[in-house]
């Protein structure tokens, strides 16, 4: 995210009983209290559940034509369980729950804060193959008083998950520990397209309505999650290696954002150059009207406010910039995702790295000068938001307040630094060799630290403590003259 300035054998139950009454989001009481559950993370604690790794997501959408009423949905979830369970819980908010039927049996669920808790006829044994189906509503109006969810653009909706806005649109396991296989089908009016993460592999027409199916070739964390609806025309070009690259923009609105779409490739060749081959089966940009205030890397397809391109008082240089930031995401961030949110600097840091070397090559912009100009912020950066490594919780009822400068040119810096104490060959290959070695996985700090000190030959824990996680600004290594302005000077 970049802020802008503006197949298995089914288990046989017992048939639940039957539902006798809603709760006000109509979700079932169950028979003994709820409790929302999470998988610990330092910054969200109710986020994601413990007992199960997901697999895959099957989200199918129903939307009206109106972006002010409910989509129907159904969610279909595949796991594995990783303990004994009586209970599963699920995140998810903001929508009415019809029915949940686990391995085909009807199962009883009930409301505990943001969870949904669903409890099975039978207990679930551990490292089993369970298949969750829940029929609900997904509603973009209740979306609008939180950092995220649907987003309503002026023709339809869009998506922006980060950092824990997926469960307001679709039940999941709302964290990016836990990366699955997407399938997504969205059913519209006609007059309307739709477009999601991955490749299509269908559309269906029938009774004034289409159906457009897509499906990921690679693993994703829920916040990543897109789909555009709305009166859209889809441009297709090939990147390098004959790479598939389809952008998503309003229809009247195609002539004048073609200039900066073109660029794509050439962007995209430019990173492989510097990181290695480009990590998924397609990419694009999803040029939204809309009003959101930052531009995201949902993964293959990212989402962009339209009025970047469009406003004349934006550098041509610093759009170019901002598009390859939300680019080198697709490495940082999607292909290896952060293991808990206290890692977000791994994925901040880098893209605001490559959007700076980008603007150093391409239009003359001092790298150093800015690293120098971050350097003098940074003791207040750090003061306001903590270090890189350890940001300080979000503020209440913004969620993503967690976005601030110290991940973004606060972790950049700590990037030069490594580069200017270990040497830019060193740092080159640290970033090559990251990204492939976590290749549709996660990471943690801890794995970046151990994999610089194995490719420079020299232990850098003490360097990473300081630059990650200390209260105040290190020393920058070949700039001694370097100096950081003290809070309240």
């Amino acid at each position: 995210m970049l802020l802008t300035p503006h197949a298995r054998t089914p288990r046989r139950l017992k048939a639940a009983a039957l539902l006798a009454s809603a709760v006000s989001v109509c979700l079932v009481a169950a028979s003994a209290p709820a409790a929302p559950l999470g998988v610990g993370d330092r910054l969200f604690p109710h986020l994601g559940n413990p007992g199960y790794d997901v697999a895959s997501y099957d989200l199918s959408f129903t939307y009206p034509g109106s972006n002010t009423k409910p989509l129907k949905a159904v969610t279909t979830i595949d796991a594995w369980t990783t303990t004994s369970l009586d209970r599963i819980n699920l995140d998810f908010a903001h929508g009415e729950v019809e029915s949940v039927d686990v391995d085909g049996e009807p199962a009883s669920f009930a409301e505990a804060g943001e969870d949904l808790v669903v409890t099975p006829e039978e207990e679930l044994p551990s490292g089993s193959w369970m298949r969750i189906t829940v029929r609900h509503t997904s509603d973009p109006v209740s979306s609008d008083d939180r950092d995220g969810g649907w987003v309503r653009t002026t023709d339809g909706l869009a998506m922006a998950n980060q950092a824990d806005a997926a469960h307001l649109v679709f039940p999941c396991n709302d964290h990016p520990s836990d990366k699955a296989m997407f399938t997504i089908r969205v059913n519209a009016p006609d007059g309307y397209t739709a477009v999601a993460n991955g490749l299509p592999t269908g559309v269906d027409r029938a009774a004034g309505t289409t159906t457009w199916t897509y499906r990921t070739q690679h693993p994703m964390a829920t916040e990543l999650a897109q789909v555009s609806i709305g009166r859209s025309t889809v441009l297709h070009r090939r990147g390098p290696h004959g790479l598939p690259v389809r952008d998503v923009v309003p229809t009247k609105h195609r002539k004048a954002l073609e200039p900066w779409l073109k660029k794509t490739p050439d962007q995209i060749s430019w990173l492989e150059s510097k990181v290695g081959r480009y990590p998924f089966e397609t990419y694009g940009l999803l040029m939204a009207d809309a009003d959101t205030g930052f531009e995201l890397e949902t993964q293959t397809l990212s989402l962009f406010e339209r009025e970047l391109f469009t406003e004349p008082a934006y550098p041509k240089w610093y759009v170019e910039s901002i598009m390859v930031h939300e680019l080198a995401h697709q490495w940082f961030g999607d292909s290896v995702a952060p293991a808990t949110w206290s890692d977000l600097w791994l994925n901040e840091g880098h893209a605001t790295w490559y959007e700076a070397l980008y603007a150093e090559e391409k239009a003359g912009k001092s790298m150093e000068a800015r690293m120098k100009a971050a350097y003098g912020a940074s003791d207040r950066w750090r003061a306001a938001g903590g270090p890189p490594a350890a940001p300080k919780a979000p503020d209440p009822g913004q969620k993503i307040s967690i976005f601030r400068p110290n991940v973004y040119d606060g972790a950049a810096l700590a990037l030069y630094a490594l580069r200017q104490e270990i040497g830019r060959e060193a740092f080159e290959r640290l970033e090559r060799v990251w990204v492939s070695r976590h290749e549709d996985g996660t990471a943690t700090t801890a794995d970046f630290v151990s994999l610089a000190s194995e490719l420079s030959g020299r232990d850098l824990g003490g360097f990473f403590q300081d630059w990650l996680y200390g209260e105040k600004t290190p020393p920058m290594p070949g700039h001694p003259d370097w100096k950081s302005v003290a809070v309240g000077k």
